[in-house]
């Protein structure tokens, strides 16, 4: 559920800028809602499938020549083998960039990283590894500065920087794509810092609400 994952998502960040790390952090959540136009997952037959969804975090390194990134996707089937429906097959997943991205304009691509175009000119930087049970997986990579679709990763730092630039994920129901993710920055750490003690403190009622019901029933 989407709340969820924004909470467990902040959490993560609180420990990563913990780390005191200096290099800029960038976030996406991937939904169907967000592509134009907006994607209904079906199976083949006509019948619903489960939505897909996902998350990604990036990493800008300090001198701007480096984006690294991971992104975890459910619900699409990264071998072709992970369900028997070829609908929510993974064809080719992108990141997208354009001077002014709103929710009904596509951007061009500008930096490949599975299927095509592949940008990534690096050896074994994008490591693609499907869940061993379920449906979907994890892919990583490094978008280097001298890479890009027609462009470079310096060519665009403006528009990921002000936000104009998405990630998306294609499948074989949706060719021009069933899940995006508009890349921004993450808010400033004292932000983050109170968004995640709010959350640790939702979660820790509903573990005490949890635990009292627990005991009520006699468990």
């Amino acid at each position: 559920m989407p709340g969820l994952r924004t909470v467990l998502f902040a959490l993560v960040l609180v420990l990563v800028l913990a780390t005191g790390a200096d290099a800029l952090l960038l976030f996406a959540d991937l939904t169907n809602a967000q592509e134009n136009p907006p994607a209904v997952p079906t199976l083949s037959t006509g019948g619903p499938r489960p939505a897909s969804f996902g998350s990604a975090i990036f990493e800008l390194n300090d001198a701007r020549t480096a984006m690294t990134f991971s992104a975890t996707v459910f619900n699409i089937d990264f071998t072709g083998t992970q369900t028997p429906d070829p609908n929510d097959n993974l064809t080719v997943a992108h990141i997208h960039a354009a001077p002014v991205v709103t929710p009904t304009f596509n951007a061009p691509v500008v930096w490949g990283f599975f299927g095509t175009p592949f940008n990534d000119t690096t050896p074994n930087d994008v490591v693609n590894t499907p869940f061993a049970t379920g449906v979907g997986g994890t892919i990583s990579g490094k978008w280097d500065a001298p890479e890009g679709n027609g462009t470079t990763l310096a060519a665009q730092l403006p528009n990921i920087l002000s936000g104009n630039s998405y990630i998306n994920f294609h499948t074989n129901q949706f060719p021009t794509g069933e899940i995006r993710g508009a890349i921004v920055p993450t808010p400033e750490p004292a932000s983050i810092l109170l968004l995640g003690m709010g959350a640790a403190g939702v979660l820790g009622r509903c573990w005490r609400r949890s635990r009292r019901t627990t005991v009520a029933l006699g468990a």
